[in-house]
Protein backbone atom coordinates (compact mmCIF):
# COMPACT_ATOMS: atom_id res chain seq x y z
CA UNK A 1 0.00 0.00 0.00
CA UNK A 2 1.26 3.70 -0.93
CA UNK A 3 0.06 6.53 0.87
CA UNK A 4 -0.61 10.39 -0.06
CA UNK A 5 -2.07 13.11 1.44
CA UNK A 6 -2.25 16.84 2.60
CA UNK A 7 -3.27 18.29 5.77
CA UNK A 8 -1.96 15.18 7.23
CA UNK A 9 0.75 14.36 9.94
CA UNK A 10 3.05 12.05 8.35
CA UNK A 11 1.48 11.98 4.57
CA UNK A 12 3.44 9.69 2.90
CA UNK A 13 4.35 6.32 3.77
CA UNK A 14 4.69 2.89 2.08
CA UNK A 15 4.32 -0.73 2.92
CA UNK A 16 3.59 -3.84 0.40
CA UNK A 17 0.90 -6.20 1.22
CA UNK A 18 2.64 -10.16 1.38
CA UNK A 19 -0.23 -10.87 -1.03
CA UNK A 20 1.64 -9.26 -3.59
CA UNK A 21 -1.74 -6.68 -3.91
CA UNK A 22 -0.53 -2.99 -3.62
CA UNK A 23 -3.20 -0.47 -3.08
CA UNK A 24 -2.84 3.39 -3.27
CA UNK A 25 -4.34 5.47 -0.63
CA UNK A 26 -4.86 8.96 -0.88
CA UNK A 27 -6.04 10.92 2.20
CA UNK A 28 -7.05 14.42 2.99
CA UNK A 29 -8.56 16.17 6.06
CA UNK A 30 -7.57 16.32 9.75
CA UNK A 31 -6.56 12.60 10.83
CA UNK A 32 -9.01 13.31 13.99
CA UNK A 33 -12.12 13.83 12.27
CA UNK A 34 -14.69 11.74 11.03
CA UNK A 35 -13.82 9.54 8.29
CA UNK A 36 -15.05 9.22 5.08
CA UNK A 37 -13.87 6.24 2.74
CA UNK A 38 -14.43 7.06 -1.38
CA UNK A 39 -14.26 4.08 -3.37
CA UNK A 40 -14.31 4.72 -7.17
CA UNK A 41 -16.28 2.68 -10.21
CA UNK A 42 -15.07 0.62 -13.27
CA UNK A 43 -12.93 2.22 -15.05
CA UNK A 44 -12.31 4.87 -12.93
CA UNK A 45 -9.69 6.03 -9.93
CA UNK A 46 -9.51 7.78 -6.44
CA UNK A 47 -9.09 10.73 -8.82
CA UNK A 48 -12.89 10.66 -9.45
CA UNK A 49 -13.52 11.80 -6.15
CA UNK A 50 -11.06 15.59 -7.08
CA UNK A 51 -14.05 18.00 -7.10
CA UNK A 52 -15.74 16.70 -4.13
CA UNK A 53 -12.78 16.25 -1.80
CA UNK A 54 -12.15 19.87 -0.67
CA UNK A 55 -16.08 20.64 -0.01
CA UNK A 56 -15.29 17.28 2.67
CA UNK A 57 -12.69 18.16 4.44
CA UNK A 58 -13.53 20.86 6.38
CA UNK A 59 -15.06 18.12 8.37
CA UNK A 60 -13.96 14.99 7.41
CA UNK A 61 -11.11 13.31 6.47
CA UNK A 62 -11.44 11.74 2.72
CA UNK A 63 -9.68 8.51 2.33
CA UNK A 64 -9.48 7.42 -1.45
CA UNK A 65 -8.46 4.31 -2.42
CA UNK A 66 -7.34 3.32 -5.89
CA UNK A 67 -8.53 -0.58 -6.37
CA UNK A 68 -6.66 -3.01 -7.64
CA UNK A 69 -5.60 -2.27 -11.66
CA UNK A 70 -6.62 1.26 -11.75
CA UNK A 71 -5.24 4.68 -11.08
CA UNK A 72 -1.49 4.33 -9.10
CA UNK A 73 -2.63 1.20 -7.85
CA UNK A 74 -0.95 -2.64 -8.68
CA UNK A 75 -1.69 -4.27 -11.75
CA UNK A 76 -4.01 -6.71 -11.65
CA UNK A 77 -1.59 -9.95 -12.12
CA UNK A 78 -2.96 -13.25 -10.77
CA UNK A 79 -4.80 -11.94 -8.00
CA UNK A 80 -8.42 -11.84 -7.84
CA UNK A 81 -10.58 -9.51 -8.64
CA UNK A 82 -14.04 -10.37 -6.85
CA UNK A 83 -15.42 -8.24 -5.04
CA UNK A 84 -14.76 -9.63 -2.12
CA UNK A 85 -11.12 -10.07 -2.55
CA UNK A 86 -11.33 -6.35 -3.42
CA UNK A 87 -12.83 -5.42 0.13
CA UNK A 88 -10.85 -7.39 1.98
CA UNK A 89 -7.68 -5.65 0.37
CA UNK A 90 -9.70 -2.08 1.18
CA UNK A 91 -10.32 -3.45 4.80
CA UNK A 92 -6.41 -4.43 5.29
CA UNK A 93 -5.35 -0.87 4.11
CA UNK A 94 -7.38 0.79 6.58
CA UNK A 95 -6.60 -1.36 9.20
CA UNK A 96 -2.90 -0.52 8.04
CA UNK A 97 -3.70 3.11 8.61
CA UNK A 98 -5.47 2.33 11.87
CA UNK A 99 -8.57 3.62 11.29
CA UNK A 100 -11.23 2.43 13.10
CA UNK A 101 -14.53 3.67 11.40
CA UNK A 102 -15.25 4.92 8.70
CA UNK A 103 -18.70 5.83 6.19
CA UNK A 104 -18.20 3.65 3.16
CA UNK A 105 -19.34 5.73 0.24
CA UNK A 106 -19.15 3.58 -3.44
CA UNK A 107 -19.36 5.14 -6.56
CA UNK A 108 -21.25 3.35 -9.39
CA UNK A 109 -19.59 -0.23 -8.74
CA UNK A 110 -17.60 1.24 -5.95
CA UNK A 111 -20.87 0.88 -4.18
CA UNK A 112 -20.42 -2.83 -4.40
CA UNK A 113 -17.32 -2.73 -2.55
CA UNK A 114 -18.49 -0.68 -0.06
CA UNK A 115 -21.72 -2.96 0.87
CA UNK A 116 -18.87 -6.04 0.89
CA UNK A 117 -16.90 -4.45 3.28
CA UNK A 118 -19.79 -4.05 5.47
CA UNK A 119 -20.50 -7.64 5.14
CA UNK A 120 -16.99 -8.02 5.57
CA UNK A 121 -16.38 -5.68 8.66
CA UNK A 122 -19.49 -4.31 10.22
CA UNK A 123 -16.74 -3.25 13.01
CA UNK A 124 -15.13 -0.88 10.66
CA UNK A 125 -18.01 0.37 8.62
CA UNK A 126 -20.55 2.65 10.28
CA UNK A 127 -22.87 3.56 7.52
CA UNK A 128 -23.10 3.40 3.95
CA UNK A 129 -23.80 5.49 0.70
CA UNK A 130 -24.53 3.99 -2.58
CA UNK A 131 -24.65 6.44 -5.43
CA UNK A 132 -25.79 5.52 -8.77
CA UNK A 133 -25.88 1.67 -8.86
CA UNK A 134 -28.79 -0.14 -8.65
CA UNK A 135 -29.97 -2.58 -6.36
CA UNK A 136 -29.79 -5.67 -8.57
CA UNK A 137 -28.93 -5.53 -12.45
CA UNK A 138 -33.07 -5.42 -13.85
CA UNK A 139 -32.42 -1.87 -12.60
CA UNK A 140 -29.47 -1.58 -15.90
CA UNK A 141 -30.56 0.15 -18.98
CA UNK A 142 -28.26 -1.82 -21.07
CA UNK A 143 -26.81 1.34 -23.18
CA UNK A 144 -25.37 0.30 -26.19
CA UNK A 145 -21.74 0.72 -26.50
CA UNK A 146 -20.39 2.11 -29.54
CA UNK A 147 -18.82 -0.89 -31.97
CA UNK A 148 -14.70 -0.71 -31.59
CA UNK A 149 -12.13 -1.80 -34.20
CA UNK A 150 -9.13 -0.49 -32.84
CA UNK A 151 -7.08 -2.15 -29.85
CA UNK A 152 -8.21 0.15 -26.30
CA UNK A 153 -4.73 2.16 -26.78
CA UNK A 154 -5.38 3.15 -30.47
CA UNK A 155 -8.75 4.97 -29.52
CA UNK A 156 -8.71 8.67 -29.44
CA UNK A 157 -10.52 10.88 -26.83
CA UNK A 158 -13.58 11.26 -28.83
CA UNK A 159 -13.72 7.23 -29.19
CA UNK A 160 -13.24 7.21 -25.48
CA UNK A 161 -15.96 9.79 -24.79
CA UNK A 162 -18.44 7.54 -26.79
CA UNK A 163 -17.61 4.77 -24.75
CA UNK A 164 -18.25 6.26 -21.70
CA UNK A 165 -21.22 8.70 -22.38
CA UNK A 166 -23.58 6.72 -20.50
CA UNK A 167 -21.58 7.64 -17.51
CA UNK A 168 -22.72 10.98 -17.39
CA UNK A 169 -25.79 13.08 -18.54
CA UNK A 170 -26.22 14.23 -22.25
CA UNK A 171 -25.18 17.57 -22.00
CA UNK A 172 -22.01 16.92 -19.46
CA UNK A 173 -18.87 17.79 -21.14
CA UNK A 174 -16.57 14.71 -19.99
CA UNK A 175 -13.50 16.11 -18.53
CA UNK A 176 -10.23 15.13 -20.37
CA UNK A 177 -8.55 13.89 -16.61
CA UNK A 178 -11.50 11.18 -16.78
CA UNK A 179 -10.94 10.51 -19.97
CA UNK A 180 -7.39 9.88 -19.56
CA UNK A 181 -8.54 7.71 -16.12
CA UNK A 182 -10.40 5.25 -18.86
CA UNK A 183 -7.62 5.55 -20.71
CA UNK A 184 -5.24 4.22 -18.07
CA UNK A 185 -7.55 1.01 -17.02
CA UNK A 186 -6.28 -2.00 -18.73
CA UNK A 187 -8.72 -3.51 -20.70
CA UNK A 188 -8.17 -6.74 -19.11
CA UNK A 189 -8.91 -5.19 -14.99
CA UNK A 190 -12.11 -3.27 -17.08
CA UNK A 191 -13.37 -6.91 -17.99
CA UNK A 192 -12.88 -8.32 -14.87
CA UNK A 193 -13.86 -5.84 -12.70
CA UNK A 194 -17.12 -5.85 -14.64
CA UNK A 195 -17.92 -9.86 -14.36
CA UNK A 196 -16.92 -9.84 -10.83
CA UNK A 197 -19.80 -6.84 -10.13
CA UNK A 198 -22.28 -8.51 -12.40
CA UNK A 199 -21.88 -12.01 -10.21
CA UNK A 200 -21.40 -9.99 -7.12
CA UNK A 201 -25.42 -8.58 -7.60
CA UNK A 202 -26.59 -11.43 -9.56
CA UNK A 203 -26.27 -13.96 -6.09
CA UNK A 204 -28.10 -11.43 -4.23
CA UNK A 205 -28.82 -7.86 -4.77
CA UNK A 206 -27.56 -4.98 -2.38
CA UNK A 207 -30.53 -4.37 -0.58
CA UNK A 208 -30.71 -7.79 0.31
CA UNK A 209 -27.39 -7.86 1.43
CA UNK A 210 -27.26 -4.56 3.29
CA UNK A 211 -31.13 -4.97 5.09
CA UNK A 212 -29.75 -7.88 7.81
CA UNK A 213 -26.57 -5.19 8.79
CA UNK A 214 -28.25 -2.71 10.24
CA UNK A 215 -25.99 0.12 9.12
CA UNK A 216 -27.88 3.26 7.43
CA UNK A 217 -27.91 4.10 3.96
CA UNK A 218 -28.09 6.66 1.94
CA UNK A 219 -28.86 6.28 -1.89
CA UNK A 220 -27.99 9.22 -4.15
CA UNK A 221 -28.75 8.99 -7.70
CA UNK A 222 -28.58 11.40 -10.59
CA UNK A 223 -32.42 11.50 -12.09
CA UNK A 224 -30.95 11.57 -15.81
CA UNK A 225 -28.69 8.30 -15.58
CA UNK A 226 -29.01 6.32 -18.33
CA UNK A 227 -27.07 3.40 -17.34
CA UNK A 228 -29.19 2.30 -13.94
CA UNK A 229 -32.75 3.14 -14.02
CA UNK A 230 -33.52 6.23 -10.82
CA UNK A 231 -36.79 4.56 -10.39
CA UNK A 232 -35.65 1.37 -9.21
CA UNK A 233 -33.82 3.23 -5.74
CA UNK A 234 -37.48 2.93 -4.37
CA UNK A 235 -35.93 -0.75 -3.64
CA UNK A 236 -33.64 -0.03 -1.28
CA UNK A 237 -36.07 1.38 1.20
CA UNK A 238 -36.31 -2.22 2.59
CA UNK A 239 -32.83 -1.70 3.91
CA UNK A 240 -33.86 0.36 7.43
CA UNK A 241 -32.79 3.70 8.17
CA UNK A 242 -32.44 4.32 4.37
CA UNK A 243 -32.33 8.17 2.76
CA UNK A 244 -32.59 8.60 -1.14
CA UNK A 245 -31.84 11.77 -2.54
CA UNK A 246 -32.82 12.23 -6.50
CA UNK A 247 -30.47 14.53 -8.26
CA UNK A 248 -32.47 16.05 -11.09
CA UNK A 249 -30.44 17.26 -13.89
CA UNK A 250 -27.70 14.89 -13.04
CA UNK A 251 -26.42 11.70 -14.63
CA UNK A 252 -24.46 8.57 -13.92
CA UNK A 253 -22.04 10.26 -12.21
CA UNK A 254 -22.56 13.45 -9.57
CA UNK A 255 -19.30 13.37 -7.77
CA UNK A 256 -17.92 14.93 -11.27
CA UNK A 257 -21.42 16.40 -12.71
CA UNK A 258 -22.51 18.31 -9.79
CA UNK A 259 -19.78 18.11 -6.58
CA UNK A 260 -21.65 20.70 -4.31
CA UNK A 261 -25.09 19.27 -4.11
CA UNK A 262 -23.65 15.75 -3.87
CA UNK A 263 -21.22 16.87 -1.13
CA UNK A 264 -24.20 19.00 1.03
CA UNK A 265 -26.17 14.78 0.54
CA UNK A 266 -23.15 13.58 1.88
CA UNK A 267 -22.27 16.01 4.95
CA UNK A 268 -26.39 16.15 6.05
CA UNK A 269 -26.25 12.22 6.15
CA UNK A 270 -22.84 11.87 7.64
CA UNK A 271 -23.68 14.45 10.16
CA UNK A 272 -26.02 12.16 11.95
CA UNK A 273 -23.96 8.85 11.21
CA UNK A 274 -20.11 9.49 10.89
CA UNK A 275 -18.13 8.78 13.55
CA UNK A 276 -14.89 9.68 13.86
CA UNK A 277 -12.12 7.32 12.45
CA UNK A 278 -8.90 7.55 14.82
CA UNK A 279 -4.96 6.45 14.01
CA UNK A 280 -3.92 3.90 16.43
Amino acid sequence: MTVSGNNLRGTRESDRPSDGSELHVTQDGPRDAPALLLIHGTAASGRSWDPMVPLLTGSHRAIRVDLLGCGESAGLGAVGYSVPDQAHRVAAALDRLGVEKVVAVGHSSGSAVATALAELRPDLVSAVVVMDFGPHMRAYLDPLLPAVSKPWSELSDDQFRELMRSGFSPDYEIPQEYVDQFRDIDPVVFAAASQANLAYIDERSLPERLAPLGKPLLVIFGEDDTRFDSAFTVEYRVVPDTTVVLLPGVGHSPNLEDPARTAAALLAFTGDHDTAGTDR
